[in-house]
Parts: structure tokens; C-alpha cells; sequence
């Protein structure tokens, strides 16, 4: 876990519980469910195909990858195994970057008006996908963050390209684009994604070849090392994100989806803002969940009481650490009295229910929360409910009627009394 000595401290006072483990010391089949590949996508197969591919090698239930590559591109493709799933759409929707040729139709006068096109088309564009796409031909804007030209070929009038942009940009519309700045026409010959989200190809990238290999030495040899080289946990998605480290106690809370408060907050990251997103982890490195902050770092080193950040995506299962909650003293008091009768096994007060723990919990005797006094049911609220019961009639007469109307129509229909 890199600059842990880095983070805020809140409290160093907890108990390590003996569950879980690093992200990297993980059993293999924990590995696997937990596991994102950075695949180099072949040309020619479609990316559902090779995520169906991979499904089966790996033998996993569920497989998601980090956004569709055209069949001829090849490149950086996200494949995230089983509970990694979780995170596709936060990578579908990263920002992406591409190498791209472009060829154009004619000869142009020299490089510089092909770079001064290409740094052109940058900022929200206009685009209609392409007549054969995966979506709905309808215009749409996308955003160029960064383009330059890296390369040109005055003979074979072709133009390697470098591109940053928004998820959704289609790069053939951007060359066909290029060839109607400089005036002679151009397509896309060629592409390949270099970058993914938080991944890009110079982050151990792999082939299909490595991951058919690595399963099948697994299961010749039970040598995991070259599985193990090949997936890598999913936390390498989330290393951008800012974090809070939380207690070993309050693990599983937040995996049935409890918000995070202050008592279970361990270290935290520096300029956090409220509305910012945050990966929750425990001590020993693995994510839980992304949240939402709604502290700051300021308002978490000063504040003793509520609400750090709440869920927006459970990534850890269920049960992984052990049960933690309902173990302080007024739980127990309130198990005690559930266990004797004197509460009923909702949790609720009944005729045996000692006063004072009404009077603690602000209860009057009568069952009314904070002691306030409730009427008992009068004529005035006979009366009120009346109307309500009065209109429920009036809709089910109506349903009635409609329903005999219906029938007998069918019947008419039937014996040929229609005309």
C-alpha cells in the first residue's frame, strides 16, 4: 500500500481482526474473482468476443470490459473478472487515448496544414457515429482533451496521430473530418487504443496467447506465478482515487451498505471535498467500497461524530470480515430484554416492557416515541377516514363496471351480434 504514512491520521486505536488478507497475498480463486487483465485485443474478433474467450479459459461467472473496440482496432482492452465487474462503468466512461493513420485522397502542399487540422479538431466536436456502429446514428458532441500529429508520409499520403478524448469519440468520423479541413478527402486506416481509463498499454499488458498459457500451466503444473502475472488485482483501478482507510469493525457494515461515520474512520487523504469520489479500504490495502464524500479533510481531523461518506458502490463481499455491529452496550441491554419477553422479537415495546428503558429511549408508557400524547381513535377520526373509504368504493364499482362491459363485448363478439 504506497504513501500509507502519507495519509491523515484520525485514530490509531483499533482491533485487527485476522480476516482478509493484501491484495496480492490473496488465495487464487479470491485472485481471480477480485481480478482485472489488461489485454492487448487482437484485430479481427469483436471485444464481446474476447471477453466470451476469456470467460471460458478462466472459468468465471461473469466477465465486463472497460468499452467496445471495433473489431479491426487493437489495443488496451479492461477485462474485469467476477466482483471487479462492479467497476466497468466507471471505466467505460474514462477518457481514452488513441494512436490512429490516417490516409488521405490526394497530396497536400506540406505537414504543417495536416498538424494545424489535427490540433483543430480539439474541444467538444460535433459527431455522427459512423453508418456501420454499435449505436444510434443520431448527433451527439464529444470532447478532444489533446491531439498532435507524430507523424507524415508525403508519398503514401498517410499520417500517423495521437489523440486524448471523451468515452464515445469515434476516431474513423475524426480522420474523415481531417480529410475536409485540408480539403482532399481522408479516412482511417489504421488504430489502436494505447490507454484505458486508469490503464494503458505500458502497464502490464497481455495477450490472449499469455492468458490461455498461464491457465493451462496453472492446470498442468499448479504454478500460479504466471496467473498471477497475467491478472492483477482490481484495486490497480482505484489508484487515482483519494482514500479512507477504515476499521477492521466497520468493513462489513459498509459491504451490507451502511454509510461510513466518523468512529470507524482510521487515516484519510489530504484535499478531499465534499462530493468527491473516494475509495474506502481497509488496513491491509483492499478496496470495500467507492463512496461519496461528504466531509472534508478539515471537518474529519476536527469533527468526533457523523457521516464520512455514503455508498455508491460495494466492491468487497459480503462477510468477508465478521459481524461487528450490534456488540455496544445499549444492543445488549436490548438483546437481554428481547431474549426475556419483556421486548417482542421485532425489537418493540410491549405490556412487560420495563419504564425505564422506555424513558431512555424516549418512549412514554403508552408506546408514543419522545412522550407525546396520542388520542385515542374518536368519531372526528372516523369521520376523516369515511371519505377515503367512500372514494375506494366509488374506483371499485368503477372496475366492475368496466370489467362486466368488457365481458360482455367478448360475448356479442363471439355469437356474431356485431356487425
Amino acid at each position: 500500500m504506497k504513501n500509507y504514512d502519507q495519509l491523515h491520521v484520525r485514530t490509531a486505536h483499533y482491533t485487527p481482526i485476522p480476516n482478509g488478507c493484501s491484495p496480492l497475498k490473496r488465495p487464487l480463486q479470491d485472485y481471480l474473482r477480485y481480478g482485472v487483465i489488461n489485454l492487448d485485443k487482437p484485430a479481427n474478433p469483436s471485444s464481446h468476443e474476447v471477453v466470451a474467450w476469456i470467460k471460458r479459459i478462466l472459468r468465471v461467472e461473469k466477465t465486463g470490459h472497460s468499452g467496445t473496440l471495433d473489431p479491426k482496432v487493437t489495443g488496451c482492452l479492461i477485462v474485469c473478472l467476477d466482483r471487479a465487474t462492479r467497476l466497468v462503468k466507471a471505466q467505460q466512461s474514462a477518457g481514452k487515448e488513441y494512436v490512429g493513420v490516417v490516409r488521405l485522397h490526394g497530396a497536400i502542399d506540406n505537414e504543417g496544414k495536416l498538424a494545424r487540422a489535427v490540433e483543430t479538431l480539439t474541444g467538444a466536436l460535433f459527431q455522427r457515429p459512423p453508418l456501420i456502429s454499435a449505436v444510434k446514428r443520431q448527433l451527439r458532441v464529444r470532447s478532444i482533451y489533446e491531439s498532435k500529429l507524430v507523424e507524415y508520409d508525403q508519398k503514401r499520403h498517410l499520417g500517423i496521430f495521437w489523440v486524448s478524448c471523451e468515452a464515445g469519440t469515434y476516431i474513423r468520423t475524426l480522420c474523415v473530418h481531417l480529410g475536409l479541413l485540408v480539403g482532399v478527402g481522408g479516412h482511417m486506416q489504421e488504430l489502436r487504443r494505447v490507454r484505458s481509463g486508469a490503464l494503458s498499454e505500458s502497464q502490464n499488458m497481455c495477450t490472449m496467447h499469455d492468458v490461455l498459457d498461464a491457465q493451462s500451466q496453472f492446470d498442468a503444473t499448479k504454478d500460479e506465478g504466471y496467473l498471477r502475472r497475467v491478472v492483477m488485482p482490481l484495486e490497480v483501478l482505484l489508484l487515482n482515487y483519494k482514500r479512507i482507510v477504515v476499521k477492521d469493525s466497520a468493513v462489513n457494515a459498509i459491504c451490507y451498505g451502511a454509510k461510513l461515520m466518523v468512529p470507524g474512520l482510521l487515516r484519510f487523504a489530504d484535499g478531499v471535498e465534499v462530493g468527491d469520489e473516494v475509495v474506502m479500504m481497509t488496513t491491509k490495502g483492499e478496496a470495500v467500497a467507492v463512496g461519496i464524500a461528504t466531509m472534508t479533510t478539515a471537518v474529519m481531523a476536527t469533527c468526533d461524530h457523523g457521516e464520512v461518506a455514503k455508498i455508491k458502490r460495494v466492491i468487497m463481499e459480503r462477510d468477508t470480515y465478521p459481524r461487528r455491529w450490534g456488540l455496544g452496550p445499549m444492543a445488549q441491554k436490548k438483546k437481554a430484554l428481547v431474549k426475556d419477553g419483556k421486548l417482542d422479537k421485532h425489537g418493540k415495546p410491549n405490556d412487560k416492557t420495563p419504564k425505564e428503558y422506555l424513558s431512555g429511549m424516549g418512549i412514554s408508557a403508552d408506546g408514543n416515541k419522545n412522550g407525546g400524547d396520542k388520542e385515542a381513535p374518536s368519531a372526528s377520526n372516523g369521520s376523516e377516514d369515511s371519505p377515503k373509504k367512500e372514494k375506494k368504493e366509488k374506483k371499485e364499482k368503477k372496475v366492475r363496471a368496466l370489467l362486466l362491459c368488457f365481458s360482455t363485448c367478448r360475448t356479442e363478439r363471439y355469437f356474431g351480434l356485431w356487425s
